[in-house]
């Protein structure tokens, strides 16, 4: 009965944490997709590169999921091949009008996010924090609108990765597109981290766990490279971990 209580108290606040963290969509994503998109999207046309995905495509070119499909005879699930052309607009008028609906819906987003965005930050060392894993910082926190809400560390597959302060885990699956097999922790009222890219999970929701276990292995579920990506949030903003995180290598002084 316990369990069942528990399970409904942190149902609520996992489910409005992972609509945030489909608001800022996926950093990792988003930095391959920078990176791998030059070059490939010219006029009317854009060239399907590795990890594409017809949403994916959507985001970056304006047109929608149901254009896309439309305009090159696609159907569920929507399946697409590396060097594939695909047409991502119709006629000038049309590209023209929905590139405006696009920049009026996009708006009150940028609105919403600044007013989640001016949650003031908690001071430094408040909170003890211990890095979920070992490797290189290839992709920092940016509070920029679009930018990298955690970080991205490199590592090699199978690698440990590690609960970065004691809580519950509230969120295992792999339900939110471009994040692969994800794990997220509740440390209490204010903060929860999340662990992106996993090739396993060794935990279950509503499990505790204390600082420092393992609960994953690094993979590239939902990524184009082996990494984790991690975030640190505070009452449900994204704070950079850097700044809270101990020197590479080093344990806490708190």
């Amino acid at each position: 009965m316990r369990k069942e209580c528990t399970i409904r108290k942190w149902a609520p606040k996992a489910v409005v944490l992972l609509m945030g963290l489909l608001l800022v969509a996926c950093s990792s994503n988003k930095a391959s997709t920078s990176k791998a998109s030059a070059g490939s999207y010219s006029g009317s046309v854009y060239t399907v590169k590795r990890g594409d995905t017809l949403s994916r495509i959507s985001r970056m070119t304006g047109s929608s999921v149901g254009e896309l499909a439309r305009l090159n005879g696609i159907s569920a699930p929507y399946t697409l091949e590396i060097g594939q052309k695909l047409r991502v607009k119709g006629s000038s008028s049309s590209s023209s009008s929905k590139k405006t609906a696009v920049a009026k819906t996009s708006k009150p987003r940028a609105s919403s996010a600044s007013s989640v965005a001016s949650v003031a930050a908690p001071p430094v060392g408040s909170k003890c924090w211990l890095w979920p894993t070992t490797g290189k910082v290839i992709e920092p926190f940016s509070n920029s609108d679009g930018g990298n809400k955690g970080i991205d560390i490199a590592g090699k597959r199978g690698q440990p990765i590690y609960a970065s302060a004691a809580g519950t885990v509230v969120y295992v699956g792999n339900q939110l597109r471009g994040y692969g097999n994800l794990v997220m922790i509740k440390h209490s009222e204010d903060y929860i981290t999340a662990y992106a890219h996993n090739e396993t999970t060794l935990v279950n929701t509503s499990q505790k766990v204390s600082a420092g276990q393992k609960i994953a292995t690094m993979g590239s579920s939902g990524s184009d490279s082996v990494n984790l990506h991690f975030q640190i949030r505070y009452r449900a903003t994204a704070i950079d971990p850097q700044r809270y995180l101990p020197p590479a290598g080093s344990k806490p002084s708190c």
